[in-house]
């Protein structure tokens, strides 16, 4: 009877007191010595799981981390090769206009040699008609160019024909008019002679010249069907890149969707368990307190009956033993009952801890899978913007290809019309000169 008093003041500084470790709320149990073990076993592989979990997360942070890297060094690597391609393409378009200016020099070349020969033409001719002054007579070191090839036979015949004609002698007049003639015919066919020679070798030179613009432009043709193939080559593989990693990102976000999924379920599934064995907890305990006020009016009726007339001596001690024995029984129940009550109650508050735990890292995956899906959008954007880029830039470059094409078509269109109208004049030239020599 002295008991409980002890009993209510213990209870009360332990509601007081905060919540204590699991390794104390398993101390306070009462079950066997192998449970607890098994308990305390339990504990130390959940903390071994734990430890494990959190060094395979920072490895793979780790890993994550490399492989970032890694991705922006290839992204810098593939900037920096972009950038000399198109460097590369430059350069060639630098190179062609270079031959091109060069085939204009070759070209206005050859036409100052042309009129050089014909000046040179011109000269001899008019040195052949006027004849040579011995006090000006200049000599050259250099040999003129071997296409002209003047015979010393012809110029000495022009010269005693002109002393001839220098010297008054009497002569007829049908003999003039048929030396003037003569002299006519011999100068014009000299003259078609001359042209002849002049536009064989301007044909000459424009033939060279149609052939070194045919070659550059099948050079510029090839090398731009060459940056096209590498082009369409490099986009792809950007292509093909792209829809790997963007089926790699999907699948991720499907197993993180499912992952969040499961664990969305899982932690819906503890926590219905947790109310469910709180609410089985919550009957226990009342049923348990329905007991306790029980004993404790059995308790009370039993205090009380002390007061009441003792019967008979024998009677009575055969009575009182079975109700000291009964109040006992009464005792060592209700402290039993207390202790469970208590581990109750310390049970209940670690299912409380561990649903917070729960609902803890439930709010983590979800920010998780939110940031997952936020990084997804925002690569799955700047992955349409720069396909959209490279679009545009293949369709640019399409288009200048096609203009350039077009630019070499319509030249080798007007040197092949400029070749024929050389070709008929040289056709005329040389049949006026036949029709002069017949």
């Amino acid at each position: 009877m002295m008991d409980s008093p002890p009993t209510k003041e213990h209870k009360s500084p332990e509601r007081e007191s905060p919540l204590p470790p699991v390794s104390e709320r398993l101390a306070y149990l009462r079950p066997s010595r192998e449970l607890l073990d098994f308990y305390r076993q339990k504990v130390a592989q959940f903390d071994g799981e734990h430890d494990d979990l959190l060094q395979m997360l920072e490895k793979y942070r780790s890993t994550a981390e490399e492989q970032h890297k890694l991705q922006w060094e290839v992204r810098q690597r593939e900037e920096e090769i972009a950038e000399l391609q198109n460097a590369l393409s430059d350069m060639q378009v630098y190179l062609f206009q270079e031959r091109e200016q060069a085939l204009r020099l070759y070209a206005e070349n050859d036409r100052l040699k042309i009129r050089e020969l014909e000046d040179r033409k011109k000269i001899q001719h008019l040195l052949a008609l006027v004849g040579p002054d011995p006090g000006e007579i200049t000599y050259f070191h250099r040999e003129p160019p071997h296409t002209v090839t003047i015979p010393q036979k012809k110029v000495q015949l022009r010269s005693r024909e002109e002393s001839k004609v220098v010297k008054p002698r009497p002569v007829s007049v049908k003999g003039s008019k048929k030396s003037s003639k003569d002299g006519e015919d011999a100068t014009s066919s000299e003259q078609y002679k001359r042209d002849t020679q002049t536009l064989l070798l301007q044909v000459e030179a424009l033939q060279a010249q149609l052939e070194e613009q045919t070659r550059l432009a099948k050079e510029q043709v090839e090398a731009l069907l060459e940056d096209r193939r590498i082009h369409q080559e490099e986009r792809q593989v950007q292509h093909q890149r792209d829809q790997d990693a963007i089926t790699a990102l999907t699948d991720k976000l499907q197993r993180t969707q499912s992952l969040l999924y499961e664990s969305t379920r899982d932690f819906l599934q503890l926590k219905f368990e947790s109310r469910a064995h709180e609410k089985s907890w919550m009957l226990e305990k009342d049923r348990l307190l329905r007991e306790l006020d029980s004993c404790q009016e059995r308790l009370r009726e039993e205090r009380s009956s002390p007061d009441q007339p003792p019967p008979a001596c024998a009677d009575a001690l055969f009575i009182m033993q079975p109700k000291h024995e009964s109040s006992q029984t009464h005792r060592e129940e209700t402290r039993a009952l207390q202790e469970e009550l208590k581990q109750a109650h310390k049970l209940a508050d670690m299912y409380r801890e561990q649903c917070v735990n729960l609902e803890t890292d439930l709010s983590q995956i979800r920010e998780e899978g939110d940031v997952g899906r936020e990084i997804f959008k925002e690569r799955s954007d700047k992955m349409a913007k720069r396909l959209q880029l490279m679009t545009q830039r293949y369709e640019a470059l399409e288009k200048r290809r096609a203009m350039e094409v077009e630019g070499f078509k319509t030249d080798i269109k007007h040197l092949r019309q400029k070749v024929k109208d050389v070709e008929k004049y040289l056709f005329k030239v040389s049949h006026f000169s036949h029709l002069c020599l017949l």
